[in-house]
């Protein structure tokens, strides 16, 4: 090159601009995610599957694990799409797919109605919207990080991970809000509307991300033709180091997340019999509070590394994984709301830098292809991690101990990736991304 491609300059106000639009992208990706499992739990297990009730919730979470197994398709299509053509353009297509496949959910008849095309129905839609979400948020950091001035980067990308306490607070609040109609009336039209509604969302996702620039640092790789011409093959064959330490860091804050909520939902209202609006309840108390951590931990990435904080955010999650569940058995309102906040808090610190510390591990010409595949190949396992808690509660005869025990495990390999983070680390070698996740 002649010119490094980390001296593109820009303004904080389009640094914010850009971010803005990264956030609002990801909010309703993660609204659309959410949403569907939120109705995994609630809806697609009464009314899109049959048999008994165990047997329609497994099918109904392997149905949400399917977006999962999906992302990676997504990851390597729009990932050498964003690296070859452009990340903006790419971030286009994923938001208007996502935002068009979760309305088309809400108006899928049920099996009532169809019989088994409803859940086949169901899973193709899922299948779509997980590979549009597979090229989504790997974009969206790309985007913010390299339009962010280089001691504020942090910060900008903790931006798009704030999506997704929104996209939690708009879904649980949709749900909560039909969930209050007569049981008819939710189960014939009520749990529709949510679904419904990510069609004006998606236009107000349309108008920002159109009016984001292309990254400079893209337009720089364009104008000294220095484009990897195969960039997921690239990833994969000189960068598979990265690629599993990253997605190893990024466990936590998707899987982690997953059995905290998803799971948890599942389990208070079949398990524990406690009511759905103090389930749906709680997950928006951790919500809000998951934005404060997440706003938090892009400013202490900024002060002491990302990796440095992934670890501290994997130990402490192991620690409290055992007190979130004693809190949530107890079946006291305030118990159980406090319970899911803990442990939505706690896995937020790793998910809070995850954006700093993907974007270092790869090179600009690799870089969305890299933070895309990490991030799936996390988000495949991550889909699975409601289905083999349910599993193994089933077999445990309901106790809780099992479903702890599996968030210490994905808490801890979460902690030694980020150990490992600054030892594999590429970023740095063309000068772009300067947030320093050192140890």
């Amino acid at each position: 090159m002649s010119t490094p491609a980390g001296t593109a300059v820009v303004s904080d106000r389009e640094a914010r601009k850009v971010a803005f639009g990264a956030f609002v992208g990801t909010a309703l990706e993660w609204y659309d995610f959410f949403l569907f499992g939120t109705a995994a739990s609630l809806v697609f297990n009464r009314l899109f599957f049959t048999g008994s009730p165990v047997a329609a919730t497994l099918a109904a979470f392997a149905t949400f694990a399917v977006g999962f197994a999906a992302r990676p398709l997504g990851a390597i299509l729009f990932g050498h799409l964003g690296d070859r053509i452009g990340r903006r353009t790419c971030l286009i297509v994923t938001v208007t797919m996502i935002g068009i496949v979760t309305g088309l959910i809400g108006v899928l008849p049920t099996a009532l109605s169809i019989g088994v095309l409803a859940p086949i129905a169901l899973t193709v839609l899922r299948l779509l919207q997980g590979i549009a979400v597979g090229g989504e948020w790997g974009g969206a950091v790309t985007l913010a990080v390299e339009h962010a001035p280089k001691d504020k980067r942090g910060r900008y990308a903790a931006m798009p991970q704030i999506g997704s306490p929104i996209g939690t607070l708009l879904s649980s609040g949709a749900f909560l809000a039909v969930s209050a109609l007569p049981k008819e009336s939710f189960d014939s039209w009520g749990w529709r509307i949510p679904f419904l509604i990510a069609f004006p969302l998606l236009a107000v996702a349309l108008y920002l991300r159109r009016r984001v620039e292309e990254s400079p640092l893209f337009e720089q790789l364009l104008a000294e033709d220095e484009r990897a011409s195969s960039p997921v093959k690239d990833v994969l064959l000189r960068s598979f180091p990265q690629l599993m330490v990253g997605a190893g860091s990024a466990f936590l804050g998707v899987g982690g997340f997953y059995l905290a909520t998803t799971f948890v939902i599942s389990y208070g209202t079949a398990t524990l019999k406690l009511p759905q609006a103090l389930m749906l309840g709680a997950t928006l108390v951790a919500a809000a509070v998951e934005i404060l951590v997440l706003i938090t931990g892009g400013r202490l990435a900024e002060r002491y590394g990302a990796a440095r904080v992934t670890v501290a955010g994997g130990v402490i999650s192991a620690v409290a994984a055992f007190p979130m569940f004693w809190l949530i058995d107890s079946k006291a309102a305030a118990l159980v709301i406090i319970g899911v906040t803990l442990g939505v808090a706690c896995l937020s610190i790793p998910y809070a830098v995850s954006g700093a510390l993907l974007t270092e591990l790869f090179p600009a010409r690799l870089r969305y292809s890299g933070v895309a595949l990490s991030a799936n190949v996390a988000g495949v396992v991550s889909g699975f991690v409601p289905l083999v808690a349910s599993a193994f509660l089933a077999g445990a005869g309901g106790a809780s101990w099992t479903a702890a025990l599996l968030l210490i495990v994905i808490a801890l390999i979460t902690a030694i990736s980020g150990m490992l983070a600054p030892k594999v680390a590429l970023g740095r070698d063309d000068e772009v991304q300067e947030v320093d996740i050192r140890g």
